[in-house]
């Protein structure tokens, strides 16, 4: 089974390191640059809104496919023509939903038009995200690197084209965040028909097909992986909505541009966690605590020497790394960077503990733990904003992913009753069979 996540890591993290860079710190950057702080927060903020109520696109069966074909692969075929019946019907609810939430925030006609382009994308984002999490839970990891970068392949193209292809013809074109979001919408269209593809070829899938006994059965069982969902990406995702209301849109796009990198970095720490949660899957299923915790060895120390050296290292950097992306304006970002770029340590801790705590069905618990983290986002933000601005959002955020991340920790080692050895450092030994395992896996395949 270490095998198995070795090489689901390597080819995931090959794939998504040389491409999320680029796209991240590269188109990104370059399209804040060419709009503008004000007209890029007034997308991020109407873009988190998007993605806050993407769980309503997927209610929780996504994590739940991923978890339950890995235990039992034989269902795929059924699953997949359902639940891709579910996805259509759960599209409108997420649509009504999203809308009535803009209009109670009293969006205009431009944030709407914004808002609906960016629920296409979401909905072909989450159609990506079930596709693959087929090919996870039958640990198919190169067909899952591979469609886990190919959206993000096509926009870079599409982005970039659309952004210096003008300063090399004669035509004027003025780049704005729709733009931005068109790319989007057509590089998701494209990839989810290619994966559709591939995964209907492995499981000679012939018609989505729409049986309310089994909608029913799916939803009451993947509805806490739904809420869990929901509230993790509302506390993660509600700074900068919150920043737009009680401050500014140029603090809110101030915030995204310092939280960009962090974002890249979390990339590395996501990443890690999707071949974990099948592993984590069978390894519960199978009640074998000792492979549990050599699996622990294997990605807790490297993740986060990965996550404390780089927060250290980007904090004492924070000032030539902002003039970098944003040339003569980065001096607001530089106090907001520094406090958000230490979040990567507790994001770290989350990843690692909040897969084995879902994958081990501790959905109530998470989801109490989730509920609690939201409440002192909020309670932080309300009273950091009005004095701090965006540096306030920053130790808000700081504040509630922390406390996530020690609560995880402490709930995983008391219910799996984790050894302190799970948590040591690797010595060289065990670096040395970490590569043997991973060039011995490499070179049966």
């Amino acid at each position: 089974m270490q095998k198995k996540l070795l090489s689901g890591l390597f080819w995931l993290l090959l794939a998504n390191l040389l491409v999320k860079p680029l796209w991240l710190l590269g188109i990104e950057v370059g399209v804040q640059n060419a709009v503008g702080n004000e007209a890029y927060g007034f997308y991020f903020a109407v873009f988190n809104l998007s993605y806050i109520f993407n769980i309503l696109l997927d209610l929780g069966v996504t994590n739940f496919n991923t978890r339950n074909i890995a235990r039992h692969p034989q269902l795929i075929g059924k699953h997949l023509s359902g639940i891709l019946g579910i996805k259509l019907c759960l599209l409108g609810l997420y649509v009504v939903v999203t809308f009535t939430v803009g209009a109670l925030l009293g969006y205009g006609s431009q944030e709407f038009r914004l808002l609906a382009w960016l629920c296409v994308a979401q909905a072909l984002n989450s159609l990506i995200l079930y596709l693959r999490s087929n090919f996870e839970g039958l640990l198919l990891f190169k067909w899952d690197s591979l469609f886990s970068v190919l959206d993000r392949v096509l926009m870079i193209v599409i982005c970039g084209c659309l952004l210096w292809g003008p300063r090399l013809s004669v035509f004027d074109f003025h780049f704005t965040v729709f733009h931005f979001v068109y790319a989007q919408v057509a590089a998701y269209t494209l990839t989810a028909l290619l994966a559709l593809v591939v995964i209907g070829r492995k499981t000679h899938l012939r018609r989505i097909r729409w049986d309310r006994r089994f909608f029913l059965v799916i939803l009451k069982k993947s509805a806490p992986f739904a809420l869990l969902v929901l509230l993790m990406a509302s506390y993660n995702r509600l700074d900068p909505i919150l920043l737009r209301r009680l401050a500014t849109d140029a603090d809110a796009g101030i915030y995204a541009g310092a939280f960009r990198l962090l974002d890249a970095l979390t990339m590395v720490c996501y990443l890690v966690s999707v071949p974990l949660l099948p592993v984590f899957s069978r390894l519960c299923r199978e009640d074998n605590g000792g492979e549990l915790t050599g699996t622990l060895r294997l990605v807790f120390w490297p993740l986060m020497l990965f996550a404390v050296g780089s927060a250290v290292a980007c904090s004492l950097l924070a000032e030539p790394l902002m003039q970098l992306f944003y040339h003569e304006g980065y001096a607001p970002y530089v106090p907001v960077f520094r406090v958000l770029i230490f979040g990567l340590v507790p994001i770290g801790i989350t990843y690692i503990f909040g897969t084995l705590l879902t994958a081990g069905g501790r959905l109530r618990q998470l989801n109490l733990l989730a509920t609690a983290t939201l409440a002192i986002n909020i309670a932080a933000n309300l009273l950091l904003i009005p004095r701090l601005g965006a540096v306030g959002s920053a130790w808000a955020a700081l504040t509630a992913q922390t406390f996530m991340a020690v609560a995880q920790l402490l709930l995983a080692v008391r219910i799996y009753h984790l050894p302190a050895a799970a948590f040591l450092p690797l010595n060289p030994r065990n670096i040395y069979s970490i590569l043997s395992l991973l060039i011995d896996t490499n070179h049966k395949e």
